[in-house]
């Protein structure tokens, strides 16, 4: 099993404008973490939690910083993002809403991307745009505008398959497996060979409280039985 540690998100200080202070913090961390646990064989890299959506503030030297002191300490293991798409679905998980207006459109997100991706170049090995926030007749659009960018850029492209419903009023319930099976279909349509999901414990797991998200993991089993014939 390969293990990738996840930096600490401060919920304050990027959020804020104040990129050099969640950057230090982060830089601390990366350091006690890796002289506790660098030695194990499992360690195979770094997952830089500050999720975006956007071209905002100095996201690109937060990233491209982050990256290159993980790289830095750990000897150039692997670096990923995880970062979103500003569609009709990012919507607060505190209200029952479930789409907005005012989203971004394929054209911009391309443009600002680019742009991110140009300014992360060797300090992110793999980027997983998570896939819950757009349209499913749109989805495919934006994954192939990603991989196109990623391999650009010699940025490896996953996707982020999430494993909860933006679609409902309560947040958040398990997602429906037909629904879990389109966005990977479509992800492979984009030419994206390798997904992680959020998030396994809450919504896909038999340990779960959620007794959907048992069945949805016997769904996916059974779907992997049938690739295996």
């Amino acid at each position: 099993m390969n293990f990738y540690f996840g930096l600490y998100d401060s919920g304050k200080y990027w959020d804020k404008g104040d990129y050099e202070a969640e950057a230090e913090i982060n830089r601390a961390v990366i350091d006690e973490v890796w002289a506790n646990y660098g030695h194990h064989k499992s360690f195979a890299g770094w997952y830089i939690s500050q999720e975006c959506s956007r071209k905002t503030g100095k996201i690109i030297d937060l990233y491209a910083g982050l990256g290159h002191y993980c790289k830095k300490v750990s000897g150039g293991l692997t670096t990923i993002i995880s970062p979103y798409i500003d569609r009709a679905k990012n919507i607060s998980q505190y209200t029952s809403e479930t789409t907005r207006g005012g989203a971004v459109t394929v054209e911009e997100h391309e443009k600002e991307w680019d742009e991110i991706f140009a300014g992360i170049k060797g300090a992110v090995d793999v980027v997983a745009f998570q896939d819950g926030h757009v349209a499913y007749d749109e989805l495919v659009d934006f994954l192939k505008v990603n991989k196109k960018l990623a391999d650009r850029y010699g940025i490896e492209c996953w996707t982020n398959s999430e494993t909860f419903d933006r679609d409902m009023p309560i947040k958040f319930l398990p997602i429906k497996w037909e629904k879990l099976r389109l966005k990977m279909g479509l992800a492979q349509e984009a030419g994206i060979e390798n997904a992680i999901t959020f998030e396994f414990s809450h919504f896909m797991s038999p340990q779960s409280a959620y007794l959907q998200a048992g069945h949805l993991y016997n769904r996916y089993l059974e779907y992997l039985n049938t690739l295996k014939k």
